[in-house]
């Protein structure tokens, strides 16, 4: 049997980054005199990538972005954050020792995240983490990113795995949209930046926390779904 594959979300799944993106986004708009978002604030910004959270930290405040200033905002809070990294960024508690089982078996891991590749691989590699996957995806690493389909799609073929025997674990809305749109069993963690209550977005499955992600648990989901075949 072809070993399974499981693809993590990055922030707010794998790592609690909240601390790290707020300092480093505050730094970002206080360029522009606006007030700092809070932690409070952060489950609407995050997800898309960091453009993104730029662009909707400044409407939060009031100050729509014209396209041609957020490349300068960008790159001020790229600086700041990877400066900064690791920062106060810890993996979530259970992670390591679910992901020395997983690896124990047999099985590949991958990250797919709509952060910026090179932010997610620096990260990574600062808490010597790298090691454990077989790819790692970022929003910018395919045309597309999380939920189209193609960016879990990528992610799997570039960790040399099978659709037909890969989850998806994430925090929020794209994982789980991802996940549906590629045919992929998901898992869903409650802990992380989802705007909206986790089981609202109907995951395949729902754990409190890492200790039970177990290959057990991987084998179980992914007898129970059957992947959509791909075009």
């Amino acid at each position: 049997m072809t070993p399974a594959l499981v693809v993590f979300d990055l922030d707010g799944t794998l790592l609690d980054t909240h601390v790290d993106l707020v300092e480093s986004l505050n730094h970002t708009i206080a360029a522009l005199d606006l007030a700092p978002v809070s932690y409070d604030d952060l489950t609407h910004l995050v997800g898309h990538g960091a453009k993104v959270m730029i662009e909707r930290a400044c409407k939060l405040q009031g100050h729509p972005l014209e396209p041609e200033a957020l490349p300068v905002l960008l790159d001020r809070f790229i600086v700041h954050y990877t400066e900064s990294m690791p920062g106060k960024t810890v993996p979530y508690p259970g992670l390591i020792d679910a992901m020395d089982q997983l690896k124990d078996k047999g099985y590949r891991l991958a990250v797919c995240t709509n952060k910026l590749e090179g932010l997610a691989r620096t990260l990574l590699e600062r808490l010597q983490l790298t090691h454990y996957f077989d790819a790692i995806t970022g929003g910018d690493t395919f045309a597309v990113r999380k939920p189209d389909a193609a960016h879990l799609l990528g992610t799997i073929e570039k960790a040399a795995g099978d659709a037909r025997r890969t989850i998806m674990i994430g925090d929020s809305a794209n994982d789980i949209l991802v996940a549906r749109n590629a045919g992929i069993p998901s898992i869903a963690v409650p802990f992380g930046y989802s705007d909206v209550p986790i089981e609202t977005l109907e995951p395949g499955l729902i754990i409190a926390d890492f200790s039970e992600l177990t290959p057990e648990l991987v084998e179980t989901l992914l007898g129970r779904v059957t992947p959509i075949p791909s075009a």
